[in-house]
């Protein structure tokens, strides 16, 4: 399977990437997210909080340009050619 992953404001700016292909190991969008944590240090609780088991402050990830709080939330499935944006809480307006 292969998502595209595109990074916005600071997030684009502390990872050095605009868009990414990644083929994940995992299989839903919390498995996405620590992967991504993982592969990007900067970016650990930043997307994900830790403690609350849920996206971290106010960050928005999207599927398919759907908010993923209004599909299953982290339990939403990856599927093969997603494209999921990840909007950092301070961007946007």
């Amino acid at each position: 399977m292969q998502l595209v992953c595109v990074f916005f404001g600071p997030f684009r700016e502390d990872t050095g990437e605009t868009t990414t292909e990644w083929e994940p190991d995992g299989e839903t969008v919390h498995d996405l997210l620590v992967e991504l944590e993982a592969a990007y240090p900067v970016l650990e609780g930043r997307l994900l909080d830790a403690d609350e088991g849920s996206l971290a402050g106010k960050t928005v990830v999207t599927k398919n340009k759907r908010d993923v709080r209004h599909l299953d939330g982290l339990e939403t499935e990856l599927e093969d050619g997603d494209v999921y944006r990840l909007v950092p809480s301070v961007y946007g307006g």
